[in-house]
C-alpha cells in the first residue's frame, strides 16, 4: 500500500471498449481510461469506483457489464458483494460497542463469564482446549485468537469430498463442517465456529497473527448477543442508518435471489459440491460457498458511494461527522502486537488505512489516506491468473489521484436521507387517478408509473421530463414513464387503461450548487405502491354520480331525504345558505340520510355532496 502518490501515467495503447456511465468529471478523464485499461488487462466485466477529496464525493462512475451475459451496463447505483471489506464494517460496530459502554475490548468471550456464555448454541459446543477461554474481543479483531487457517485440518474429509483440502478455513468446506457437526444445510455461521471451537487452537491467544473469517463470525455473534438485534439489524441501525446509508445489505447464495440493483458474478470456472447438499457441482460463487453465512467477515453488499460515505464517517477528519470518536478511531487503526500492518479490522501503515475483499466472482478495494482521499472499487470478478493483479489494483486510485490537477467542487455524497412514504390513492377512473405522498426531505420528488411493474431507476445527473398523461414523459427502461418531477405531494395522472394495475414508484432527490447542480436520486426505500383502475371513465362518472343522487322533498317545511345510490367509500355533505354560511355537515353513513329543517330560516339552501372527489349540488327550498 503506497504512503505517497509518486506514479507516472504511461501511454494508454490499447483500444478501449468498456462503456463509462455516471457523472463524467473532464479534469478526471484520465482515471476513466486508467479503469478501461486496467479491466482489459485482468479480463474484469464490470467495475464501480467512488473517490472522495476532503469528505465530498467528486467521482462516482461505473464501467463495462454488471451482469453475467454482458446486456446491463454498470451503473454507479449497482450494489455488489464487498467480501473482507466486512471485516472493517464489524470492526466499526464492535467499536461503538465500546464507546457506548456495552463491550470492552478485554473481555472474554468463552465459558464463565464470558460474552458468549449464554449463548444458545455456541454455549453448547464441546471445548477440549482450555486456551480458548482466554480469547478477548481484542484477540479476534486483530486475528490473534489463535486459530492458523493455513495449516491442514481435513486429512480424512468425510464424503462427499474425495479429497483433503490444504488449509482449515471452513468457509471453504460447508459440507465437511455439517457433516462433522451433525447438522442441516446450507452451512450456518454457528456451524463454522463450533467446527473450530472443537478442533482447538493452534496457538496461544494473544501470541501471533494469522488472518481469520470465523474470528470475525465470531464477533458478528458478540454483537448480537449484546445488542439483542440481529447483525444486521444493529449494523442498520446504529451504523449505517445515522449515516444515511440504506443501499448496503447482506448478500444471498444464488442468483436467483440477488438483491435489488444487485450485479452478478462472473467466476473463473471452476465449481464445488453445492453448500444446498444436492450432489451437484456449482460455481462457487453461486452456491459452492454460502455467503449467507459470511455476514460479518465477507457477507454485504453495498455500492462504491456508500462505501466512501462509510469511509468519510471514519476518517478523523474535520470535513463531515465521524460516526466514532477519535480516540475509538486511532484505538481501531492502531497497529497491534502480533501484525504492524494490521490494526482492529483495517490493513494499517503509518500514513494510511484500508481493507481488500476477495470471493469467486469479487475483488473490492477502499481506503482512506492521510492527503485527505477517500475511495472505493468494487469489481464482479477477479483475476486468479495473474500475479500482478492485487498490485495494479491498489496501483489503480493512485495513478488516478496523480494524473488528476484539479477535482470540481460539487458533492455526490449529497443524496436525500429521507424518501417519500404513504402513497396514497383517490378519484380513481378507468382513465385517471389522484397519487399523494408524504414528502421525504428532497428538493424535489419523481414519480414513474408503469403497467409491467417494470424496475427502472433515474439515473444520477440527468434531468426528466414528465407528464401528467401516461405515456408522454421520459421513459426509463420499458414502458415506465415519469408522470411527475416537482416539489409537491400530489399529481393527478390522466391517460390511464381500465382494469389495468399501474405500478407507481417515488424517488426523492437533490439539486443545488452543492450537487453541481447535478439531481442525485435516492433509490433505496423509494415509496412504491400498485392501483388498478375502474371501468368508468373520470366523465362518465361524474354523470353516473349525478343521477344516483337524488334529494326529496325539495319543497319541504321541515325535513328533506338524500338518498345515494353509488358504491362510495368516502361521501361528505354540507348544508348552506346562498352566501354560503354552512348550517350542517358530516359524513354520509348510510344510503339515505335526513335533514332536519325546522331550525332554519324560510329560503333557498343548497347541499354539497362529495364522493371520491367529485362534487354534486342539490337544492332545497325551505317553507
Amino acid at each position: 500500500m503506497k504512503t505517497i502518490i509518486t506514479i507516472v501515467i504511461c501511454c494508454i495503447t490499447a483500444t478501449l471498449s468498456f462503456s463509462q456511465t455516471g457523472i463524467a468529471v473532464p479534469s478526471m478523464a484520465t482515471c476513466d481510461n486508467l479503469v478501461t485499461t486496467f479491466m482489459a488487462n485482468h479480463n474484469i466485466p464490470g467495475a464501480t469506483f467512488a473517490l472522495a477529496k476532503d469528505g465530498k464525493l467528486v467521482y462516482m462512475r461505473a464501467f463495462g457489464h454488471a451482469d453475467i451475459a454482458g446486456q446491463e451496463l454498470t451503473q454507479p447505483h449497482h450494489l455488489f458483494r464487498v467480501a473482507s471489506i466486512s471485516k472493517p464494517i464489524t470492526a466499526i460496530a464492535i467499536m461503538k460497542m465500546v464507546e457506548n459502554g456495552q463491550l470492552n475490548l478485554s473481555d472474554k468471550v468463552f465459558g464463565t463469564g464470558g460474552v458468549l456464555e449464554n449463548h444458545t448454541w455456541l454455549s453448547t459446543a464441546t471445548i477440549n482446549d482450555s486456551q480458548i477461554y482466554n480469547i478477548t474481543v481484542q484477540h479476534l479483531l486483530e486475528h490473534s485468537a489463535g486459530w492458523n487457517r493455513d495449516l491442514n485440518c481435513t486429512p480424512n474429509p468425510t464424503p462427499p469430498y474425495p479429497y483433503h483440502f490444504s488449509h482449515c478455513d471452513p468457509i471453504a468446506f460447508p459440507l465437511h463442517v455439517t457433516q462433522t457437526n451433525g447438522t442441516t444445510n446450507p452451512v450456518q455461521e454457528e456451524d463454522m465456529i463450533e467446527f473450530l471451537l472443537e478442533k482447538g487452537l493452534d496457538f496461544a491467544p494473544g501470541t501471533s497473527y494469522n488472518y481469520s473469517n470465523i474470528g470475525y463470525l465470531i464477533l458478528g455473534e458478540i454483537i448480537e448477543e449484546v445488542s439483542g438485534l440481529t447483525y444486521e439489524d444493529y449494523v442498520k441501525n446504529t451504523i449505517l442508518a445515522p449515516l444515511g446509508i440504506c443501499d448496503m445489505h447482506l448478500a444471498k447464495n444464488l442468483l436467483a435471489d440477488k438483491q435489488e440493483r444487485e450485479g452478478e458474478y462472473i467466476g473463473n470456472g471452476f465449481t464445488n459440491l453445492s453448500c444446498y447438499n444436492t450432489g451437484q457441482q456449482v460455481p462457487w460463487e453461486y452456491g459452492g460457498f454460502s455467503v449467507e453465512a459470511m455476514s460479518a467477515h465477507g457477507g454485504w453488499i453495498a455500492t462504491a458511494r456508500d462505501l466512501v460515505r462509510l469511509l468519510v464517517a471514519v476518517d478523523n477528519f474535520s470535513t463531515k461527522p465521524d460516526i466514532l470518536s477519535t480516540a475509538s478511531i486511532n484505538t481501531m487503526i492502531a497497529p497491534s502486537a502480533n501484525n504492524a500492518n494490521y490494526g482492529k479490522g483495517w490493513a494499517v501503515n503509518s500514513a494510511n488505512y484500508w481493507h481488500t475483499g476477495a470471493l469467486d466472482g469479487t475483488a473490492s478495494f477502499f481506503c482512506r489516506t492521510n492527503g485527505g482521499y477517500t475511495w472505493a472499487i468494487i469489481l464482479n470478478k477477479r483475476n486468479i491468473n495473474n500475479y500482478n493483479f492485487w498490485s495494479d489494483l491498489d496501483n489503480l486510485p493512485w495513478s488516478c489521484l496523480s494524473s488528476t490537477t484539479s477535482y470540481p467542487s460539487h458533492d455526490l455524497l449529497d443524496v436525500p436521507s429521507i424518501s417519500s412514504s404513504a402513497l396514497n390513492f383517490s378519484n380513481i377512473y378507468a382513465d385517471a387517478m389522484t397519487i399523494s405522498w408524504t414528502k421525504g426531505n428532497g428538493h424535489k420528488r419523481l414519480l414513474i408509473a408503469t403497467t409491467n411493474n417494470n424496475t427502472a431507476y433515474p439515473l444520477d445527473g440527468i434531468t426528466y421530463n414528465a407528464s401528467t398523461t401516461f405515456g408522454n414523459g421520459d421513459v426509463l427502461g420499458n414502458n415506465a414513464y415519469v408522470v411527475y418531477n416537482g416539489t409537491g405531494n400530489s399529481v393527478t395522472i390522466t391517460g390511464l387503461t381500465g382494469l389495468t394495475d399501474y405500478s407507481f414508484k417515488l424517488f426523492e432527490y437533490n439539486q443545488s450548487t452543492n450537487t453541481g447542480n447535478y439531481p442525485l436520486y435516492a433509490l433505496c426505500d423509494a415509496a412504491t405502491a400498485m392501483q388498478m383502475t375502474t371501468d368508468i371513465n373520470s366523465s362518465t362518472h361524474a354523470e353516473l354520480l349525478e343521477k344516483a343522487i337524488t334529494l326529496f322533498p325539495n319543497l319541504t317545511a321541515d325535513h328533506v331525504q338524500l338518498k345515494v345510490d353509488y358504491p362510495f367509500k368516502n361521501a361528505t355533505f354540507q348544508l348552506l345558505d346562498t352566501s354560503g354560511k354552512i348550517f350542517r355537515q358530516g359524513k354520509i353513513q348510510q344510503v339515505t340520510t335526513t335533514f332536519h329543517l325546522t331550525d332554519l330560516a324560510q329560503g333557498l339552501y343548497i347541499i354539497r355532496i362529495e364522493i371520491d372527489g367529485m362534487i354534486v349540488l342539490k337544492k332545497v327550498i325551505k317553507m
